[in-house]
């Protein structure tokens, strides 16, 4: 071994440097490109799987809402199709009542959405350049720390890729036998985002405006996915003309134009700024860098790939930039926090169209600050998590909301409740913070929300006094007097003495002080 070394040294000195300086990572995406995918994709989804378990008492965001919703299993409600809604309760509920199911299931929307995305980038671009694909997306802050609060925008995720990869079997590649999955992917994205519907017309545009597209579309196929994708939502319209909930929001923002250029701005700068991960380390992968700041003449290892098709490149080209776009735009004339569809959908194919765009061989200079810059891109947020839960409390500022612990909340409302009447308790009122994580309990109550919601299954205040249930309120005594707006809707309302709970980390906060009352059923 050693004889043949010296051998091929003495032979070519550049091509021994070649071989000495590659490194096994770049060895391992030219030969086993789909275990690195595996191996990193896993990495990330075990990292945000162990981050909430680590330093959350109760869950991120709007999820214990999620939860509450879900437990109605109502065909649709003001959140929007159920979907989500329904898979929540369901992980929920397998887990035992605990939050780690539906933590889970958020990683495994994590998984299936860059399985698929490797899926089509392999079809694109070879599967060494999609390996390179998911590595860059992975950067995307959209996938990080947001895909904790499962709703609707998570699960949305993995339909739109699966949508893309088999639309694309269907339109690039003639393939008949993905028109089921295609449909059957329509139709349930259909049931979880409001977004679905521009989307799949997205992807009409996309098939009217190119030879092949148009070729798909005049044989039947599109005609029995169609009816398929009827059946699936069939229930959702329903509940749609029965509750007239099929109208547009208001256009906030339509008749100022000062105003609808500045929301759109700070949105698109939102994206720009999710996407730091991805032109970081493209400026520290440029030749421009390495030649003239790190002044580097190390061997470059290269990945090569077969030359893109023209329409290849048209559909990469067309999905990076479409969805942002329109759901830029949509957000800004509705007055959206947030793009329409989540960043995760407008963001999905940044990576894969940076790969596209970089010819068929892609130089991977100065690796060691490449791994040291992706690696510190993917655990940034893991950290600022941390550090706002571990420091901040200690800054004196304002409350952590996932530092709250929801289970010893939940279970001493409930065990109350039981031990005074003998019954589970069945709903509970006053602070909507507090009574979502109360209805996270093993009884599961139903919140009194104020205002109550339109549609299901949902207790009304008459509900509420003849079923009774638990007032919580946040005390700002050591009496527990009740703020004013309860005592007007609970009249007779006789506080208990009020409950302390430690947080997770209490810093310079004060305790968290919570005033109950126990309205007894009068139901025998």
């Amino acid at each position: 071994m050693l004889a043949a070394a010296s051998s091929v040294r003495a032979f070519d000195p550049h091509l021994w440097r070649f071989m000495r300086f590659t490194s096994l990572i770049v060895e391992l995406i030219r030969a086993r490109p789909r275990l690195v995918f595996w191996i990193v994709v896993l990495a990330q989804a075990t990292l945000w799987l162990l981050v909430p378990l680590m330093f959350y008492g109760s869950p991120p965001g709007d999820l214990a809402t999620v939860l509450a919703y879900g437990h109605q299993y109502q065909v649709g409600s003001e959140l929007g199709p159920p979907l989500a809604f329904w898979l929540a309760d369901a992980a929920f509920r397998l887990a035992g009542g605990h939050v780690f199911g539906v933590y889970l299931l958020a990683q495994l929307c994590f998984v299936a959405t860059f399985a698929a995305l490797y899926g089509l980038a392999a079809r694109i671009v070879g599967e060494q350049h999609a390996v390179i694909a998911v590595l860059l997306t992975q950067t995307v802050t959209a996938f990080s720390f947001p895909g904790l609060e499962f709703g609707p925008l998570v699960l949305a995720c993995p339909l739109w890729a699966l949508i893309l990869l088999h639309a694309w079997q269907v339109i690039g590649q003639g393939s008949r036998n993905a028109w089921f999955a295609l449909s059957i992917e329509a139709g349930l994205l259909l049931l979880t985002t409001y977004a679905a519907p521009g989307l799949l017309l997205l992807l009409a545009v996309f098939a009217l405006l190119t030879a092949r597209g148009r070729r798909t579309l005049m044989s039947f196929d599109p005609l029995f996915a169609l009816l398929v994708i009827v059946v699936l939502v069939f229930p959702y319209l329903v509940w749609l003309l029965r509750a007239e909930a099929l109208t547009l929001p208001k256009w906030t923002l339509a008749g100022d134009a000062a105003a609808l250029a500045r929301a759109w701005g700070w949105l698109l700068v939102g994206l720009v700024i999710a996407l730091a991960g991805i032109v970081l380390l493209v400026i520290l992968n440029s030749a421009l860098m390495h030649r003239t700041i790190l002044r580097s003449r190390e061997t470059v290892p290269t990945v090569f790939r077969s030359p893109v098709d023209a329409l290849a490149w048209q559909f990469v080209a067309f999905f990076a930039v479409a969805p942002a776009l329109l759901g830029s735009i949509v957000a800004a004339l509705f007055g959206f926090a947030q793009v329409a569809g989540g960043a995760g959908i407008a963001l999905l194919l940044s990576g894969l169209a940076v790969v596209v765009a970089s010819g068929d061989m892609i130089h991977l200079r100065r690796q060691r600050i490449l791994r040291t810059a992706w690696a510190a891109a993917i655990a940034a947020p893991a950290l600022m998590i941390a550090a706002a839960t571990l420091v901040q409390p200690w800054l004196g500022g304002n409350e952590v909301a996932t530092t709250l612990p929801a289970n010893k909340i939940a279970r001493f409302f409930g065990d109350s409740f039981q031990r005074r009447t003998n019954r589970p308790l069945p709903v509970v009122a006053g602070d909507t913070q507090l009574a979502m994580l109360i209805a996270m309990g093993a009884a599961r109550p139903q919140p009194l929300l104020t205002p109550r919601p339109q549609h299901g299954p949902w207790p009304t205040p008459a509900n509420f006094n003849e079923l009774g249930g638990v007032v919580v309120w946040r005390a700002a005594d050591t009496a527990g007097t009740p703020p004013a707006d309860l005592v007007k809707q609970f009249p007779g309302l006789v506080p208990e003495v009020p409950q302390v709970f430690d947080r997770v980390i209490d810093g310079r906060q004060a305790p968290l002080r919570i005033g109950w009352a126990i309205v007894r059923p009068r139901t025998p």
